[in-house]
């Protein structure tokens, strides 16, 4: 028996630190689905319990930050985390508990996608609290992952073209970011275009625009967490920042177009996660 457990293989162990979707398209739930489709083990702290469907967000239930705060603990002290998904921090008070147990556990391979406006419209953000995730949450994670609306409301103004997207990325930097991934996703188009940047050593911006054509299909719900979290999986797989984005890319084309005729309740329905589920991965 001590033999087995002296045995070096593990599997890649990523956590998702975001909010509950009860109707498991977004959130917690396709975090872990993506996780589990990419090979990797899951794991949960919860932000909040959110009562939803596919036709929106109907209540919001905000978990106390000292109960947040021992999930964290709780899973890195016993399990390990290899990688971190970070969604829906509501408040200035939940940001300030997911950064300062990132510097207390040394988590680096950390993926924000800044969750404020759910895809109906309802806020999912504390007013106020803004301030803080740009403040506390920017400069820790590796990587940052908002929509246009949501960096619209990070910059203050409206971002509605594609020349728009390569000054807004550079001024996402300007906020402490070390890299972005902007999407382009809600630009009018035959394909969708995001922008990923960071400074290289010498402190220069620099680019590279994503494109892949439009997927038709009214089944976007979750787009953005599965995004994230397929990021934050392949970074858990030793793949570099830019390798894992184009990976997580391709991961949701394919998600969105194995499920793009599936009927699921009467509102904007999921991805097909499991579209072609991998096995877990030993190393």
């Amino acid at each position: 028996m001590s033999d087995v457990f002296a045995s070096p293989a593990r599997y890649p162990r990523v956590l998702s630190i975001a909010g509950s979707d009860s109707g498991g398209g977004a959130g917690i739930q396709a975090d872990l689905k993506t996780f589990s489709a990419l090979g990797c083990y899951g794991m949960t702290a919860i932000t909040a319990l959110t009562a939803q469907n596919t036709q929106g967000v109907r209540a919001i239930h905000a978990v106390p930050c000292d109960m947040l705060d021992a999930q964290i603990n709780a899973v890195v002290e016993d399990i390990g985390v290899d990688a971190v998904k970070i969604g829906m921090l509501h408040s200035a008070d939940v940001a300030r508990t997911v950064a300062q147990a990132l510097d207390r556990h040394q988590l680096e391979r950390v993926v924000f996608d800044p969750v404020m406006v759910s895809a109906a419209g309802a806020p999912l953000i504390d007013e106020g609290a803004i301030d803080t995730l740009v403040r506390e949450v920017f400069p820790r994670a590796a990587l940052i992952t908002p929509n246009l609306d949501e960096a619209a409301l990070l910059l203050g103004r409206t971002l509605d073209t594609a020349d728009a997207l390569h000054r807004a990325a550079g001024d996402l930097l300007d906020l402490g970011a070390r890299a972005v991934l902007l999407k382009g996703g809600h630009l009018p188009g035959l394909d969708v275009l995001d922008i990923l940047a960071w400074k290289d050593a010498d402190g220069r911006v620099q680019q590279q625009l994503l494109q892949a054509p439009r997927i038709a299909t009214h089944n976007l719900h979750g787009t953005g967490c599965t995004l994230s979290s397929a990021i934050a999986a392949y970074l858990a797989l030793e793949l570099d920042l830019l390798p894992a984005v184009q990976a997580a890319r391709a991961y949701v084309m394919s998600a969105l177009q194995a499920g793009a005729h599936v009927r699921t309740g009467g509102g904007v329905g999921p991805l097909n996660h499991g579209f072609a589920p991998r096995a877990m991965q030993v190393r």
